[in-house]
């Protein structure tokens, strides 16, 4: 509670970092990746991203609490953390995906089966910033810190499914499902593990936030 106790400095960091970072993004642009919408459907869009570089980290923990803890990390990295004291804008949205398989090609029914169940010991996943477009690969500044890596995102055909709401592991799945139905009734096949994605501040109002759950699926298959 405000006034109850003493803040530390590390906290009062972190949370100017976040409203630095996140704070406006309701009143100002924040760069998204491109895409072109390949068509709509009714529970989904069906999307077309190009390649873009990302800067990830790898965390252990609970659904609801690994976005917290990555966030410090890659905040890090975008606040100046890296050989070239480089800061770097902010950009949305911040995807959280399972580590186990989600970066690999799998059949249907494995991002569902596969996944760990809620709030084990093992669970980890993948947190991603979108890099801003006018970096490549090759431009990025190195990261200090090792639990930072660079990679490029390569081109992918995702189904989208938007909702509003809070960020809790329990309206995350009801959407995955809602999505992972609505592409097999499409006659789509994913090909990876669903994404979560985050557009908001933390500080906006939850009936305002825009969230997503995000699946590859090939590119042939889809019902006329």
């Amino acid at each position: 509670m405000i006034g109850s106790r003493s803040t530390s400095p590390r906290t009062t960091t972190l949370v100017c970092a976040l409203l630095m970072l996140f704070g406006g993004t309701e009143a100002m642009a924040v760069e998204e990746p491109d895409y072109t919408v390949a068509r709509t459907f009714p529970d989904f869009e069906l999307r077309r991203y190009p390649p873009h570089a990302v800067a990830e980290t790898e965390v252990a923990g609970p659904f609801d609490e690994a976005g917290n803890q990555a966030f410090r990390i890659l905040a890090g990295y975008i606040f100046g953390d890296n050989r070239a004291d480089t800061k770097i804008e902010m950009t949305a949205p911040v995807s959280q995906r399972p580590a186990a398989g989600g970066g690999e090609r799998i059949e249907m029914t494995a991002p569902v089966v596969q996944r760990p169940a809620s709030g084990t010991e093992g669970e980890t996943f993948v947190v991603s910033f979108v890099m801003p477009d006018r970096f490549t690969l090759d431009t990025l500044p190195e990261p200090v810190d090792p639990r930072v890596r660079l990679r490029e995102e390569p081109g992918k055909l995702m189904a989208v499914r938007r909702y509003s709401g809070r960020w809790t592991e329990t309206s995350y799945r009801d959407n995955e499902t809602g999505l992972l139905r609505a592409v097999e009734a499409a006659g789509l096949k994913p090909l990876a593990a669903p994404v979560y994605a985050r557009y908001n501040s933390p500080f906006s109002l939850w009936f305002m936030r825009r969230n997503e759950v995000m699946v590859e699926v090939a590119e042939t298959g889809a019902k006329p």
